[in-house]
């Protein structure tokens, strides 16, 4: 019998890592111009220092005039002093042909606020996705109206968060139906309490987190009709000693129900266990994810999760500070994580980065989720007093190679990922329906980059969008399977994650050179599931809750 048992662990060993074979040439291309993409984040920086110029900000993927194309959203900030050229965010509309045009003025989203990060979900089910804007001075809430215009309902909604809110998620914590947002807030800040902090003791620089008091995060219940209420307290997820800028929606424990992690700046994490009643219960020091494995609170910026080795559990990708490295905590499905990251190359390879956008993606369809890490420091001048750390810094790729293994293949696939930059916001889509998965990232106080991934689509693959009927009609919360000859996949339909950013809400499995999917299993938050068997690959199916394949 254990022979039999061993025998079968080295079966499906040598069968992950047969999926983790050598791709071909894969190169992802730099088409910011090309595709028509003229952004410029504006951090309001002046001279003054001000501790939010340097977190902005994030950038979303999502389909704002409902036409089955992805278009972009890019948060921007604007000048502390009135006058001058105003800079607000802006949204640019996929053309279905590789480029985008920017149809910001008059879509109601050119709006003057200090943006920070985005998170979007169609929260009325009315088949458009509505947009969630953390912004300094306020959040906003934009309402879809159709045909890429947007109406401001943050009063009307009863939204009230000027907590200088970065990183944002919708989700269905209590199961009702109705999407609500979660919301990871930072510091208490402003412009008035501004503090001096200084590198050499002479000239102003940026304030680490150390100097301001935290502040609790808030999540807003929906309450239908257009209405939420500020169920954070209620819920136990608004500590206000967190000082928060990721979040990542998952289901750790495998109950059916959303938990909630939070990666916080210089203070514990959370890893908010959902008790199925409205309200949560932060499990992070028990879990293993509140800190380093030295017992400390590290700079946490960004986070994601997904089942990186098919072990059927979902994992965490954490950003973290310079000199602290990514963290990769493997969930060991006794409510135990443990980091991986200090023995494998994703430790070694990211040490003196500062990554903010964090996430897991299957860049080479290989079927296992690979790794990018959005990288740049906070203070200009960090080169003189740590000369091996650099304000502008190159984005990390590290290609999964099977048994919790990684490579990095930073500069592997091109120039492009070459260049140093001060990354922020990252997301990821195939904005051009070529089947591989592309890279969107932000730089504060600087431009936005589209990344084509050319090659990626030499294996085969399968993109599931859900809609919802009992459950929100963007199905957040389900959970895809598939199954093809190499095995099987599933992955969690997830707002947020990354840091202050959105990626598609569809979900792409690499499938190798599987040529067909045997089945497609959805599991709804409403309980219902639905499956479909024998579907070709290399194709964008919808599946509809009770329904199944729809056009």
């Amino acid at each position: 019998m254990t022979r039999s048992i061993a025998a079968t662990f080295v079966a499906v060993g040598a069968a992950v890592a047969a999926l983790a074979a050598a791709p071909g040439a894969i190169t992802f291309t730099d088409v910011t111009t090309a595709a028509g993409i003229r952004f410029t984040h504006n951090s309001g920086r002046a001279g003054k220092k001000y501790l939010p110029e340097t977190l902005g900000a994030g950038a979303a993927f999502f389909d704002a005039d409902d036409d089955g194309w992805q278009d972009l959203f890019l948060a921007n900030g604007k000048n502390w002093t009135p006058g001058g050229k105003r800079t607000p965010s802006a949204l640019y509309r996929n053309t279905g042909k590789g480029s985008f045009v920017e149809i910001t003025a008059g879509s109601g989203l050119d709006a003057d606020m200090y943006a920070m990060g985005v998170a979007a979900g169609d929260y009325d089910n009315d088949g458009r996705q509505d947009l969630y804007v953390t912004a300094l001075e306020g959040d906003r809430l934009f309402h879809n109206e159709g045909a890429g215009k947007f109406k401001d309902v943050t009063k009307l909604a009863g939204i009230a968060n000027a907590n200088f809110g970065t990183s944002a998620a919708w989700l269905d914590y209590d199961k009702d139906g109705l999407l609500d947002v979660f919301v990871a807030n930072y510091v208490q800040w402003t412009a008035k309490g501004d503090l001096f902090c200084s590198l050499d003791g002479a000239a102003k620089s940026y304030c680490t987190p150390e100097s301001y008091k935290g502040t609790a995060s808030r999540l807003f219940r929906n309450l239908g009709g257009g209405k939420f209420e500020d169920a954070g307290k209620k819920a136990g997820v608004a500590d206000p000693t967190s000082k928060s800028l990721g979040t990542t929606v998952l289901d750790y424990n495998q109950d059916g129900w959303p938990d909630i992690f939070v990666a916080n700046d210089t203070q514990p994490n959370k890893l908010y266990r959902n008790n199925k009643n409205g309200t949560f219960k932060d499990e992070a020091m028990g879990a293993g994810v509140a800190f380093s494995e030295d017992g400390v609170a590290r700079g946490a910026m960004g986070a994601d999760s997904a089942d990186y080795d098919r072990s059927g559990r979902p994992h965490l990708l954490v950003g973290n500070f310079s000199n602290q490295m990514l963290g990769l905590y493997h969930n060991e499905g006794t409510g135990l994580f443990v980091d991986e990251a200090p023995k494998s190359t994703v430790g070694r390879a990211s040490l003196l980065s500062l990554a903010f956008g964090v996430f897991f993606f299957d860049y080479d369809l290989d079927g296992l989720p690979d790794i990018l890490a959005a990288n740049g420091h906070i203070e200009e001048e960090i080169g003189r007093v740590q000369p091996r750390i650099q304000y502008k810094e190159s984005p990390l790729l590290f290609r999964n190679a099977g048994q919790k293994r990684f490579e990095n293949t930073s500069t592997a696939v091109g120039a492009a990922f070459a260049r140093p930059i001060v990354a922020r916001g990252a997301a990821y889509s195939d904005y051009d329906h070529d089947g591989d998965l592309d890279v969107l990232l932000t730089s504060n106080h600087g431009p936005a980059y589209l990344f084509r991934n050319d090659g990626g689509n030499a294996n085969n693959w399968i993109t599931v969008r859900t809609r919802g009927v009992k459950s929100n009609r963007d199905g957040i919360g389900a959970v895809v399977r598939v199954t093809s000859a190499q095995g099987k996949q599933w992955s969690l339909v997830r707002s947020g994650s990354s840091y202050a950013s959105q990626s598609d809400l569809a979900l792409t499995f690499g499938l190798g050179k599987d040529t067909t999917v045997s089945a497609v299993e959805v599991e709804w938050p409403s309980g219902a599931k639905d499956r479909i068997a024998n579907v070709q690959a290399k194709q964008r199916i919808v599946i509809q809750e009770g329904t199944g394949l729809v056009r």
